[in-house]
Order: structure tokens, then C-alpha cells, then sequence
């Protein structure tokens, strides 16, 4: 984060954010202190109004809630899209670059051949000759620039294929939960309208919650809860196959969707997630302690036409 604010402004912010944080119950920590600061500079309109509206729907806030915010408001990614652009402007140059010297190298081959073409059927040896070898010499000097230009082609198809990694990766970051490896919001979105604009419209979801993992958390510490949370993740996405869309809602949360299949089978998966994870063990290997069984609560239901995902979600989570 760049703050530009003079330092009695500075202060006047940092008092009014270390008492929202504590008024929220959340840990002052840079990401918490970092978002809070923002939302009481008040120039972020988006990141009111998302806080607000959780406030509304869950009268708290989350560590889990802060991160993505954090992440998809305040994260600076403009030296990255900067770097992004250059390149693509690079690469755009390059082949603009090559196109052109091939179609002048091809414009003086082609010259040369209009000129000492007819040349070779005249009747005079001299100019026969001398065509003859004018047509070597172009041809020798247009290979050796077909040569060149081929190097400059498999150099910038070598650039091209590092800026494809580099924006898988952040492809990655952005649409994936650090912590789990599941789908996260913003990714969520963009596939369930992907499917609704191909015309899978019939969506079935099943929000799964994690019971009373707030007080393992406390317990136990962030690190440890976090490992756990990941195995539950991993188990609850083995349930799906590819046309399936596993995703972390919530601290504790997570939902399956499912297109075209019905609450009946829906309820069925979910039952089965229940009991693996009713069977899952967990030790704490600084303590040798071993965690109490886990328990999840589950909703299976399905998305009415019209439903926001938003109002879907707490329909859902209202059913838990």
C-alpha cells in the first residue's frame, strides 16, 4: 500500500482504524489494518460497500473476508500489468517488425527477378550472364534474410511462451484459494455465468460448513487450522468430477456446483462427504495431541432461475 496522506491525517486515520478493529474483533494486523485504513479514507467506494453488506449479512467480519478483500482491492498489481503490457507491446512490435522486413526482403527478390528475367532470354551471352548472376546473388542474399528472420521468429516464440506461464500464474492467483487449492469468489462468478451464457441453467449446489471451527482455530493456531482446512478441502473436491465446480465461500465454507443434477443426488454426495469427514483423524505434531473428530453441516439445494448467487448462498447458508 502507498499512502500519500500528511502524517496528522495519518494519525487521525490510524486511531479511528486500530478502534473499528477492535470494535470488529479482528486482530490488528497489516491486511486487517491495511483495508480498515482504506475504508475510513473512504476515496474506495466498492470496499464500503462490500463490508457494509457483510456486516448486514453476517454482523461480523472475518480474517478469511479480509484477505480477499485485501487481495481483490487494495493489492497493487499495477508494476505486474505494467510488465504485462511491455511485453505484450514488445512482442506486438517484434512481429510487426518481421512482417515488415520480410515483405521488403520479398519486394527486392522480386525486383530482381522482374529485371534479369527477361534478360535470360535475350540472345546476348554478356547480358545472360550477368542476369544469371544477379538472380544467385539475390536469391543467396534472400536466404541468408529468411535465415535471420526464422532466429528472430523462434526468439519471440520463446518470449512468447514465458509470458504464457506468467499469466497462467497469475491467472492462478487470482482465481484460486491460497490456502485450500478450491475455486475462490471471483472465480465462482465468472464460471456460473459461463454456464448460464451456454445454457446450463439448472444448477444444484451443496454449501458445506465446518462446525465449531472457529474454536480449533483458537486453540490450535492459524497454521494448524489451515492444514486441516486444506485436507477437508481437498476431500470435499474429490466428490465432484470436471463439469463439477468446487469452491471456498467462507473461512469455513464451502460450496459444490452442480449442473444438471438434481437435490436428490445432490443430498446423496453431501451425505457422503459427511461421512469421510466424520472419519478423517487429525494430530497436531508439536503437541501430539490428537483433534477431536470433525463434523460439518450441509445444505443441498437448487438455484431458482432468477437467483442472485448472493441471495442463493443465504438461502443456503440459512438452511445449515
Amino acid at each position: 500500500m502507498k499512502y500519500h496522506d500528511s502524517i496528522k491525517t495519518a494519525d487521525n486515520i490510524m486511531v479511528l482504524a486500530v478502534a473499528q478493529l477492535k470494535k470488529w474483533q479482528l486482530a490488528i494486523n497489516p491486511i486487517n489494518y491495511a483495508v480498515t485504513y482504506e475504508y475510513y479514507k473512504k476515496n474506495n467506494t466498492c470496499l464500503i460497500e462490500l463490508i457494509e453488506q457483510e456486516l448486514k449479512l453476517n454482523d461480523s467480519l472475518s480474517n478469511f473476508f479480509m484477505e480477499n478483500l485485501y487481495k481483490d482491492q487494495l493489492l497493487e498489481q499495477s508494476d505486474f500489468k505494467e510488465d504485462i503490457v511491455n511485453d505484450l507491446s514488445q512482442l506486438l512490435s517484434i512481429s510487426q517488425n518481421d512482417n515488415e522486413q520480410h515483405s521488403r526482403y520479398a519486394k527486392t527478390l522480386i525486383n530482381e527477378l522482374d529485371t534479369n528475367i527477361p534478360l535470360l532470354l535475350s540472345d546476348d551471352k554478356a547480358s545472360v550472364s550477368s542476369a544469371a548472376t544477379a538472380l544467385l546473388q539475390a536469391t543467396e542474399v534472400f536466404k541468408q534474410q529468411q535465415n535471420q528472420l526464422a532466429e528472430q521468429l523462434k526468439q519471440s516464440q520463446q518470449q512468447n511462451k514465458k509470458l504464457a506461464v506468467e499469466l497462467a500464474l497469475v491467472r492462478q492467483e487470482l482465481n484460486v484459494d491460497a490456502v485450500t487449492g478450491l475455486l475462490n469468489r471471483k472465480a465462482m462468478i465468472s464460471h456460473i455465468e459461463s454456464w448460464q451464457q451456454e445454457g446450463q441453467c439448472s444448477i444444484t449446489a451443496i454449501l458445506i460448513k465446518v462446525i465449531d471451527f472457529h474454536k480449533l482455530n483458537q486453540k490450535f493456531g492459524v497454521i494448524f487450522s489451515d492444514v486441516i482446512l486444506a485436507r477437508i478441502a481437498g476431500k470435499v473436491a474429490s466428490y465432484v468430477n470436471d463439469s463439477g465446480l468446487p469452491v471456498r465461500i467462507g473461512y469455513d465454507e464451502f460450496i459444490l456446483f452442480l449442473p444438471n443434477i438434481d437435490t436428490n443426488v445432490a443430498n446423496e454426495i453431501g451425505n457422503k462427504i459427511n461421512q469421510s469427514i466424520s472419519k478423517m483423524r487429525f494430530v497436531s505434531a508439536k503437541s501430539a495431541v490428537e483433534i477431536p473428530q470433525m463434523a460439518i453441516g450441509f445444505n443441498a439445494n437448487h438455484k431458482q432461475t432468477n437467483e442472485s448467487l448472493n441471495d442463493f448462498i443465504e438461502r443456503m447458508r440459512a438452511g445449515i
